[in-house]
């Protein structure tokens, strides 16, 4: 049987389960590019960011705004480009941008979440058409005559719609985890690699103090 074939078997619910796997690999293709950017990214982008801002913070912000794409750049872009700051607002502004950044980090988890509630709902909503297809073409007199063809049909659309929806529920589920842990990751990282520029700004900003005192 192919995959029409399968399809037409499956019944009405084959169509929002259409609908929840193309929209689901849409998401799913936006978020690995999105990952595969920033995990290929990010590390090398810090490193150069932190070993430019101990000499020349000019440079450092030069090279965050050429990558301001990564959640990290903007995350310390909203603390370097503040004017003056002390450490605390230093670290205030690196906060306040690190819970911006979350949503950024989390899109498309309540869609993801939602099609892998649904889909095996909605599959077992087909199991149960198909059974009550199957109890409405079946009749007295008929068990064991050549008047199957409904009951056949019936227990097919059952089969192919439970089926379908536990596929792509997994399907988008294997995905939805992957991306969680990426997202858990990220946040750690982000906690570490500003903890590392707030410890260098207070070094900069504690020696800028004491030579102003000096004077």
């Amino acid at each position: 049987m192919g995959i029409t074939e399968l399809f037409i078997a499956g019944g009405v619910v084959m169509w929002p389960l259409l609908a929840f796997s193309v929209v689901g690999t849409a998401l799913i293709a936006e978020r690995i590019a999105f990952w595969f950017r920033v995990t290929q990214r990010q590390r090398r982008v810090v490193r150069d960011a932190l070993s430019a801002y101990q000499q020349n913070p000019d440079v450092a912000l030069k090279k965050l705004q050429a990558n301001a794409d990564l959640p990290i750049a903007r995350i310390f872009l909203a603390a370097l480009e503040l004017e003056d700051p002390n450490p605390e607002e230093f670290r205030l502004a690196l906060e306040s941008e690190a819970q911006a950044e979350i949503p950024v980090l989390k899109r498309f988890n309540v869609v993801f979440d939602t099609i892998v509630s649904l889909s095996p709902l909605l599959g077992l909503l087909g199991t149960v058409l198909g059974l009550i297809n199957s109890f409405a073409s079946l009749t007295l007199g008929d068990a064991g005559s050549t008047k199957t063809t409904g009951v056949t049909a019936g227990i097919s659309e059952a089969l192919v719609s439970t089926a379908s929806g536990l596929v792509v529920a997994m399907f988008v589920l294997f995905f939805s985890n992957a991306f969680r842990g990426f997202y858990l990751r990220q946040i750690a990282l982000i906690q570490e690699y500003s903890g590392q520029l707030e410890l260098l700004y207070r070094r900069r900003y504690e020696r800028g103090s004491r030579h102003a005192s000096t004077r």
